[in-house]
């Protein structure tokens, strides 16, 4: 099976390719703001093609500067504002913005003659770029295009490339339940711990905060303090990568499921709980969800969704008695019937069973959910059940 994936790494840009990068971001965000504010107004459609013929029009007078990089910046930056507006007219996303260079360089994408080798990469007008680390991106694969970001004062390359992947023969359902203390408990008794990785830096990030409220505006030592604090966000973002790639890596290559199992979460509803809205961020759920879906897609692997309202932690996987409460606190699920099991695990079995028992309780489409009057249970002033 043909599939599309992307190898992403850090750049060691010389001074004058740092010039040249921070240009081709630039022409990409003037190429968008641009014909975002012709759409505006209604002089032009939301059509790439078209769109750049008037471009290469202003190029000739006013936009000369663009000529110092490769057109394949603006070209791609139009195609993503149509990408967008189609997006909007679908109700896939809300209308699109203005890029300020105040909130960030940006990126660029560029398509055409891209080589690589151990420890460089070949891109048009930006010429060989060294590499941070060797025999990472594949050289015997066909490169469909190279993304270049920056985060925090670093550069980074995204090569798509397609490549062919064999499907596996799995077995067996797999359940796991997301949580906040742990990552990930699946039914098989694996548990992969939460890094928490804003709770590690979180007072280095608010003694830094407290500095910049002190230092004037427009300043260098304010401008370096900002780097810095953005340098600590991108640790925290980088934790959290880390860990979620790690798990669901894992889950995916070892386990080798025939269907993997999880709750439908509602994460936007759970972090408008103020009292855990920063630990349901810091688990990263959604991310572990999106990995888990696009991973299995390559193996062959069936993920399935049961239903939000589903009592996966107050249901009893021995005897399926549902409790009428359990606190956050009882990390120990305990049933009149005398048995006993951590609670996460608990829910990863009663995730599990909807499958192997049932087969209708869990299903292979987010946007269709399964049937679950008889195992539904709702609170009287109808309030969601999270599972925790």
């Amino acid at each position: 099976m043909l599939i599309q994936k992307a190898y992403k790494t850090e750049i060691d840009p010389n001074n004058k390719q740092h010039t040249l990068l921070l240009k081709h971001a630039g022409c990409a965000r003037k190429a968008w703001n641009w014909a975002l504010g012709r759409i505006q107004d209604k002089e032009a459609k939301p059509n790439a093609m078209q769109l750049h013929k008037e471009l290469n029009v202003e190029k000739q007078g006013e936009f000369a500067f663009m000529y110092e990089v490769s057109k394949c910046a603006m070209q791609e930056s139009l195609r993503d504002l149509q990408k967008a507006f189609t997006n909007l007219f679908e109700k896939r996303a809300k209308f699109p913005k203005f890029k300020s260079r105040n909130k960030g360089i940006g990126s660029f994408r560029l398509t055409g003659s891209i080589r690589v080798e151990s420890n460089r990469i070949k891109l048009p007008r930006l010429g060989w770029i060294k590499l941070k680390e060797h025999d990472y991106i594949p050289t015997d694969q066909h490169i469909l295009s190279a993304t270049v970001s920056e985060k925090a004062g670093r550069w980074y390359v995204s090569i798509l490339v397609r490549e062919e992947v064999e499907l596996q023969d799995n077995e067996g359902v797999l359940g796991i339940d997301l949580g906040i203390k742990t990552l990930a408990t699946c039914s098989d008794n694996t548990q992969y711990n939460n890094p928490k990785a804003l709770s590690q830096l979180e007072s280095k990030i608010k003694h830094q905060q407290r500095k910049l409220a002190r230092k004037t505006k427009g300043s260098n030592r304010r401008k370096k303090l900002r780097t810095k604090i953005a340098r600590l966000w991108q640790r925290v973002a980088n934790i959290r990568k880390d860990a979620t790639h790690k798990a669901t890596s894992e889950i995916v290559k070892t386990k080798q499921p025939q269907i993997i199992v999880l709750e439908d979460l509602n994460i936007s509803g759970m972090t408008k709980n103020h009292k855990l809205a920063k630990a349901v961020c810091d688990a990263n759920m959604r991310e572990f969800r999106r990995q888990i879906e696009y991973k299995s897609n390559w193996t062959g692997i069936e993920v399935r969704f049961v239903d939000r309202f589903f009592p996966s932690s107050k249901t009893c996987s021995s005897c399926k008695q549902v409790k009428k409460e359990l606190k956050l606190s009882e990390r120990t699920f305990r049933c009149s019937c005398g048995f006993v099991m951590d609670r996460d695990l608990n829910a990863a079995h009663n995730l599990k069973n909807t499958v192997s028992s049932t087969e209708i309780n869990a299903h292979g489409d987010d946007k269709v959910h399964a049937n679950l009057a008889g195992d539904r249970l709702r609170s009287e002033n109808q309030t969601q059940i999270i599972s925790l």
